[in-house]
């Protein structure tokens, strides 16, 4: 029979410590609870397994291989697996070596004890809030691998959401940058040479055109101490709006003047309701209470304002009102969203139909994007040719002038 260290607290809430002989843990704590002790951890003495100390810098764990982690798990609950089996094999595929010491310590304290959300909630930085109470639902309500499922499901739709908005981002990104390139050589290295020549063949007391001189005007600043001026406005400025944002009051007025954006407002306004609704679907499909969801809803909205509107909500729902006229009064969600959330309260049906508003948005965020684009590529070709056009009108024009000179000449 083997002996295990275990630890423990008394109703009182005195730590209690020491050994006991047990054929298991769980007869262990069945042992301890006839004496009024919670048992908190216990390790088999003489076969402690060592596991390696997680550094303080553990980088935080990516959406993608959180999301295949969720499905593999879901999976392996479902086919009946055991919980510390199924952490020992995820632990040892994981190629993010950060995320397998996480692992390996939420399964040690599930031995010792823990429940799964509790262990995970010691490692925000790979399960935050919305994750840990799902798992807890999950764990509750004896539908683990259902919640993992949904979790997963989440994951997925958040990181493809994600992958589009970056993957259309790209292209009109890369023509932007290569295009202030182009325009920088053409004017700091192709335009002085130009320049000279252009001197050269010019006669006391002529004058370049004006179009060429604004032209050289410009290089000369440029290729000079502006250049570098202006390069370092733009890093200064960069850095001083990315501390700006940390505070409090910065953040607040950077999503708001975000969020009223002529064209890129309406997007991001669609995004975040998408965001809302697919999260806060989830979490009341998992059967988390609402007040609870909507607290981590607004943690998780990625917008001060919605998140301040959605805190309004919960205090409205917590004041015993419906969840349509609090969400009406932030003025923040279109009406289409609190007519099919006021449908869905009243068939009691609120987790279906914000699932619904979810696909509809995420849907129209697909939509925008390509509107976007299509906007886009015209006003970067007209920029284009609109710029490089004019330098190249610049520069001929003293050519024009001298050919003009020398024709009369003869």
């Amino acid at each position: 029979m083997p002996t295990y260290v275990f630890k423990g607290r008394s109703r009182s809430g005195e730590m209690i410590m020491g050994e006991r002989m047990a054929d298991s843990r769980e007869i262990l704590r069945q042992l301890l609870r006839r004496e009024q002790v919670m048992l908190t951890s216990a390790k088999e003495k003489g076969r402690e397994v060592a596991v390696p100390k997680i550094s303080k810098r553990t980088k935080k764990v990516k959406a993608k291989e959180l999301a295949v982690f969720t499905r593999q798990f879901s999976v392996m609950i479902d086919a009946g697996l055991p919980l510390v089996q199924c952490l020992d094999i995820l632990a040892e595929q994981q190629d993010n070596k950060g995320f397998q010491q996480t692992l390996t310590q939420v399964r040690q304290d599930i031995e010792e004890g823990m429940t799964l959300a509790a262990a995970m909630s010691q490692h925000p930085k790979s399960f935050d809030t919305l994750y840990v109470n799902m798992v807890e639902a999950g764990e509750t309500g004896g539908i683990l691998d259902i919640i993992l499922q949904r979790l997963s499901s989440y994951i997925e739709k958040i990181v493809k959401l994600k992958r589009d908005i970056i993957s259309a981002m790209i292209y009109p990104t890369a023509v932007i940058g290569i295009a202030i390139a182009v325009v920088a050589v053409i004017l700091v290295f192709v335009i002085p040479q130009f320049e000279l020549i252009f001197l050269g063949l010019l006669g006391p007391g002529e004058m370049l055109p004006l179009p060429t001189r604004i032209v050289v005007g410009i290089s000369n600043f440029l290729a000079g101490i502006g250049g570098l001026a202006i390069l370092a406005a733009l890093v200064g400025g960069a850095i001083g709006l990315r501390f700006y944002y940390r505070t409090p009051g910065g953040r607040r007025n950077i999503d708001r003047i975000l969020l009223k954006l002529p064209v890129m407002g309406a997007v991001l306004r669609k995004i975040t309701i998408a965001r809302f609704s697919r999260t806060l679907s989830t979490l009341l499909s998992s059967g988390v209470p609402i007040l609870q969801s909507l607290d981590i809803t607004a943690r998780t909205a990625g917008n001060v304002i919605v998140e301040e509107a959605i805190i309004k909500v919960r205090e409205g729902v917590e004041r015993g009102e419906n969840f349509v006229d609090p969400l009406k009064a932030t003025e923040v969600f279109p009406n289409m969203v609190s007519q099919m959330v006021n449908i869905g309260e009243q068939t009691g049906a609120l987790d279906a139909m914000l699932g619904k508003i979810a696909d509809f948005y995420e849907a129209e965020v697909d939509s925008a994007i390509a509107n976007l684009l299509t906007l886009i590529e015209p006003v970067m070709i007209g920029f284009l040719g609109v710029t490089i056009g004019s330098i190249v009108i610049a520069m001929y024009m003293p050519l024009f002038t001298l050919i003009g000179k020398l024709a009369g000449a003869h």
